[in-house]
């Protein structure tokens, strides 16, 4: 019996359907929690080329919800590892691993190559950078977000309103897994949702979640879902640059102290308050702000922003 046959008996799928998961290429950016469940079940699915991008190796701590390790695989790049697995699962698939994190000087490139892009990165700078390239590209992005006993995941552009014009302002949290903590099982229901929007896309499903967000609230075991097809996109954004796109042309302002960064993310970078930047000569200049996650950075921006005439971009230290 066929690998796929339980899957194309479903009228959504049939041979069709599986030609068109076969011939997809799909670009998965993170092989963490939301990972863990996205790939074995696109492998498993005949999703036909796989590219892994991911920077970190395996942790102890990363155990408890990014399944597709062991204890073995400490000390192993993520997506190698990850790879390794859905080849596991299935030789029929090409799937390519690669160790570097996601930035807005390779996004573009990575994402031109793909037909859907999923971000399983946790992390405020990789997705804003992924949903900008894919809103100029008109590349489906499928984004998922999990903290606590909580999450969301939806589609955007391709079509459908950015990531953008749902969340327009910085986070009012800068929580993570790491500080905030995250149970093993709300990381997989929220990625199995995404894979599931994924696989709809490659279908070409009716209704098609392009335009949808559902969320989950494990501890009470709700989830809501609401469309934003209309949402407009918002006039004023801070884009995410790499400090390696940075010159002498910019003011660099380095927003973490010495105790979190002895080094300054770019050799040019000052460390400034928002209300020394007030006072700043080079205001026509184009004003890099960095921090760790881009977080403290796109709030100073906004704070900033009404007295800097220039351009204003974020720099995080990491992105995924």
């Amino acid at each position: 019996m066929s690998r796929y046959a339980r899957q194309m008996i479903l009228p959504e799928v049939g041979a069709e359907g599986q030609a068109r998961l076969s011939k997809a290429r799909v670009l998965v950016v993170g092989a963490g929690g939301l990972a863990a469940p996205v790939l074995p079940l696109l492998a498993g699915a005949g999703v036909g080329h796989l590219t892994i991008l991911d920077a970190d190796d395996v942790a102890l701590s990363n155990l408890h919800r990014q399944t597709l390790f062991t204890e073995a695989d400490c000390g192993r790049p993520k997506a190698e590892v990850a790879a390794d697995r859905c080849r596991a699962l299935n030789s029929d698939i090409n799937v390519v691993a690669l160790k570097q994190a996601l930035t807005s000087e390779n996004a573009a490139g990575f994402v031109s190559q793909a037909d859907l892009i999923l971000d399983c990165a946790d992390s405020y700078a990789a997705s804003y950078t992924l949903s900008d390239i894919c809103l100029t590209l008109g590349k489906p992005l499928v984004s998922a977000s999990v903290l606590g006993l909580s999450g969301y995941v939806g589609a955007f552009c391709g079509g459908a309103p950015s990531l953008r014009a749902v969340f327009p302002e910085a986070p009012t949290s800068g929580a993570s897994c790491a500080t905030a903590g995250v149970l093993g099982p709300v990381v997989g229901m929220v990625g199995a949702m995404q894979a599931q929007m994924a696989l709809a896309l490659i279908l070409g499903l009716d209704p098609s979640p392009l335009g949808q967000m559902v969320q989950l609230d494990a501890q009470t075991f709700r989830s809501s879902s609401f469309r934003f097809d209309a949402a407009p996109e918002p006039e004023q954004s801070f884009a995410f640059v790499a400090a390696s796109q940075l010159s002498s042309e910019d003011v660099i302002v380095e927003l973490r102290s010495e105790d979190e960064a002895p080094q300054p993310i770019h050799p040019l970078a000052r460390r400034l308050s928002v209300e020394h930047l007030r006072s700043e000569p080079n205001k026509a200049k184009r004003l890099a702000l960095c921090c760790a996650t881009g977080l403290r950075a796109w709030r100073a921006a906004e704070q900033i922003e009404p007295d800097w005439p220039g351009e204003i971009v974020l720099v995080a230290a990491s992105t995924s």
